[in-house]
């Protein structure tokens, strides 16, 4: 019996590691009824989303792909090295696939090798929202859109000079508006 008590105790501790780490997750905001169990079996990732009534989603849902509406609504992250913008060299500018607010230049696009569209500036700072975000256990600043609060992805200070940032922004998030007169969306998409 003496060799079973340590491989209980070490069950008992991973469990309890696993719920905390669960609770953490999935009740960041403190106004949230939905019990955070019950958020991981429905899938739900944001309680703001999940208390706003299923009607005022549904015209953005028909709006947009299941991934941007992940991505702009629910806070996901796009896979790396998947989004259409993350090896796309087009001249123009980006925007908010919600609203269509001029977000982010390609002037300013620079290949980071993280395997997302990376900006070392918005085109304007008031274009842009930046708050801290403690999801996930750890510390970062979300960027959103500031005309329709849309979830754009997170900015670091780890991009080329003379900002030193790197806006990491999700290609599911933005739509591409080319330089050119006889640009098309259509000719974005590779």
């Amino acid at each position: 019996m003496a060799n079973k008590t340590p491989k209980n105790w070490l069950f008992i501790f991973v469990a309890g590691f696993i719920g905390v780490m669960l609770v953490t997750l999935f009740a960041q905001n403190k106004t949230c009824t939905t019990c955070p169990i019950v958020q991981m079996i429905k899938g739900i990732k944001s309680c703001s989303v999940a208390e706003k009534p299923a009607d005022q989603n549904e015209p953005l849902k028909n709006k947009l792909t299941a991934e941007q509406y992940y991505v702009t609504q629910m806070k996901g992250t796009e896979a790396p090295f998947t989004g259409k913008y993350h090896n796309f060299h087009g001249e123009g500018k980006y925007v908010c696939v919600v609203c269509g607010s001029e977000l982010f230049s390609s002037e300013t696009k620079f290949d980071s090798g993280t395997g997302w569209p990376s900006f070392s500036v918005p085109i304007s700072k008031d274009n842009v929202d930046e708050k801290t975000d403690k999801s996930l256990l750890m510390t970062r600043t979300e960027v959103t859109c500031h005309k329709c609060g849309a979830h754009l992805g997170h900015v670091f200070n780890d991009g080329p000079q003379p900002t030193g940032l790197r806006y990491c922004i999700n290609s599911a998030s933005l739509n591409f508006i080319g330089n050119e007169p006889n640009f098309t969306q259509a000719q974005s998409n590779p």
